[in-house]
């Protein structure tokens, strides 16, 4: 089955990833504590010099999120690029990743 240059929305949820099912940043009224360096959120990757994989628990779901980060007054603040992605979703993905291997093989 192959998936190229098509987007499934299967779940009901915008496909775009600046839609409203991603998760908000921590809330954006807050001081230091709402910054990536002083969260709870699990760092698994930086993907870039700008961008990375974290972990992180919302309003009791768990989520994906790769974002872009951006730097004020020396600290590393989450951008509005990017995505967080269910388990569902990120499960989803997870099971692809022969087939998008196999399609950016055939790209190269």
């Amino acid at each position: 089955m192959s998936f190229r240059g098509k987007r499934k929305n299967t779940e009901g949820h915008a496909s775009d990833e600046n839609e409203a099912h991603a998760p908000p940043k921590k809330a954006s009224n807050t001081s230091a504590a709402a910054d990536s360096d002083d969260s709870d959120d699990i760092v698994v990757c930086e993907i870039s010099k700008n961008r990375r994989v974290t972990v992180r628990n919302w309003n009791g779901k768990i989520w994906v999120d790769i974002r872009e980060f951006y730097v004020k007054d020396g600290k590393q603040m989450p951008g509005k690029k990017g995505i967080s992605l269910s388990l569902d979703q990120w499960n989803v993905l997870r099971d692809h990743a022969e087939e998008i291997d196999k399609a950016l093989a055939e790209n190269s």
